[in-house]
């Protein structure tokens, strides 16, 4: 099955800004994931192009690094997941810039049930909550996505598992 996902927001600032925070991606000092709400994204060498790791189950090597316009990630697990995911920044006027994050693979095997009924959920929700992360870091508010009643049913069965 062929799988595309987009987020896009639109952020009232400089591309430049906006690409400094990306560039924090899997740090300590992470300013993209909402690391309070979900697992931490981990590369063994930093954003660096065949850097390996990921975040919870899904697995990923970075495959093209452009600083202040796209990192993007080859799946490499769950091994039904055969394509990439990226982050992507573009100007969209002087003082506002889009970041996008987008899903393109086909999925085979039990995989399917796994995005369908759980992964594209939970994705969909961690993105989301990456993107009010960014806005709210230049904004000084607190805007949270609302996550759906699937999604909280299913952290709370992945808690009670031991799961973030």
């Amino acid at each position: 099955m062929k799988v595309i996902n987009i987020h896009r927001r639109n952020i009232n600032q400089p591309k430049a800004r906006i690409g400094a925070l990306l560039e924090t991606l899997a740090s300590e000092n992470d300013m993209i994931v909402a690391t309070d709400k979900w697992p931490r994204v981990e590369l063994d060498k930093g954003l660096n192009i065949n850097s390996k790791g990921g975040h919870g189950p899904i697995k990923y090597t970075v495959q093209e690094y452009k600083r202040d316009q796209l990192i993007q990630f080859r799946f490499t697990k769950p091994l039904g997941f055969n394509g990439i995911h990226k982050f992507e920044i573009t100007e969209v006027g002087a003082s506002k810039t889009e970041i996008k994050h987008t899903i393109d693979m086909t999925i085979s095997g039990n995989d399917l049930l796994l995005w369908t009924f759980a992964i594209r959920w939970l994705h969909d929700a961690f993105i989301e909550d990456a993107f009010d992360k960014v806005e709210n870091h230049f904004t000084g508010s607190a805007k949270v996505s609302e996550w759906s009643l699937w999604v909280k049913l299913l952290r709370r069965q992945l808690r009670s598992r031991g799961n973030n």
